[in-house]
């Protein structure tokens, strides 16, 4: 599962190479990992500044009672949000947003998420620097 983690793009044969077994037993494995739900897709992983967003934040929102669906609806079409959250504790929501700009952000957050039915406030946290996305996999 390492090797996946590391390098999802990996051949059955490189696979089998890495874990010393063969082909036949890593395409099982794989095949079974995605049987189980436990692979669950594989995507690319994107350096946000070379793509454009110089400038990320979380973005705490509380929201209307019973409004989580209407609200996650609205988010989901925001390209900035890059992840997000129904979380409990003093906010309802938690977005990782992403923007070009502090001019983009603060647009983003102050014309396109307080303003959006349903959000009763918010609370930004600019990020100053990240864990690698590694780093956040669970070792499996």
């Amino acid at each position: 599962m390492e090797a996946l983690r590391a390098e999802g793009r990996l051949s059955m044969r490189a696979l089998a190479e890495r874990l010393h077994i063969s082909r036949a037993s890593a395409y099982s494995r794989v095949e079974r990992l995605h049987r189980d739900g436990v692979i669950t897709g594989y995507s690319a992983v994107v350096d946000p500044e070379r793509y454009g967003y110089g400038i990320s934040a979380y973005v705490y929102l509380k929201i209307s009672q019973h409004s989580w669906k209407a609200v996650r609806q609205r988010v989901l079409e925001i390209p900035e949000v890059w992840h997000g959250a129904l979380v409990s504790g003093d906010y309802d929501l938690v977005l990782l947003v992403r923007a070009p700009d502090a001019h983009s952000l603060r647009d983003l957050v102050l014309t396109r998420l307080q303003t959006m039915p349903d959000v009763t406030s918010s609370h930004t946290v600019l990020i100053l620097d990240e864990l690698p996305a590694e780093a956040h996999q669970p070792r499996l």
